[in-house]
């Protein structure tokens, strides 16, 4: 319980500050990232529960990655996380799964993702910022991408990447768990949150 509460500290913070530096009122930032006022003024008091795609529209409106909006402070010049340490930010009914395992510092900083579609399950994401590249290298499994409503299938061994400013889905194909790395490169910008 102690670390949800902090978790939502954290959130809040980090959506409160990129706001500030965005210099965005509470009223602005729900009409770009088209999340209620009522959902922001909570999240920033630490009482949301926003879900995964609320996450993504509100860092793609601010500038910033989605880690920057639930990591803490950074501690130490290496960073190494477990996949277990880590909650999913999405589940599928049929028990597929997304994680943001981290994202890098920098002007451009990446997210690494690792995630698992299970046959027949898929995640629609709606268009990013315009500036980010996605990356998918399939571990095993199959997977079938769909940029601008074309299917690209996508095989153990095989990567693909492709600009993020358009619709895309991720579906699991074949007859087993498709496991990939997914990597998110997003255009220089203020940075992640403090």
């Amino acid at each position: 319980m102690a670390e949800t509460e902090a978790a939502l500290r954290a959130l809040a913070h980090n959506v409160r500050a990129a706001r500030t530096r965005a210099g965005l009122s509470l009223d602005e930032l729900s009409r770009r990232a088209q999340v209620s006022k009522g959902a922001l003024v909570a999240l920033e008091k630490a009482q949301g529960n926003p879900n995964f795609a609320t996450l993504v529209r509100l860092a793609d409106t601010l500038g910033v990655s989605v880690s920057a909006l639930l990591e803490g402070r950074a501690e130490g010049r290496v960073r190494v996380v477990s996949e277990d340490a880590l909650a999913p930010l999405w589940n599928g009914p049929r028990g597929s799964e997304a994680r943001l395992m981290l994202t890098t510092s920098g002007p451009a900083p990446v997210e690494v993702w690792r995630w698992s579609l299970e046959p027949g399950e898929e995640y629609p994401s709606h268009p990013h910022q315009a500036g980010v590249v996605e990356t998918v290298s399939v571990t095993s499994g199959r997977m079938t991408l769909i940029v601008d409503g074309t299917e690209h299938p996508v095989e153990a061994g095989e990567t693909a990447t492709f600009d993020g400013d358009t619709a895309h889905t991720y579906r699991g194909s074949g007859t087993g768990t498709c496991r990939l790395i997914m990597t998110v490169h997003l255009p220089p910008g203020p940075g992640p949150a403090a």
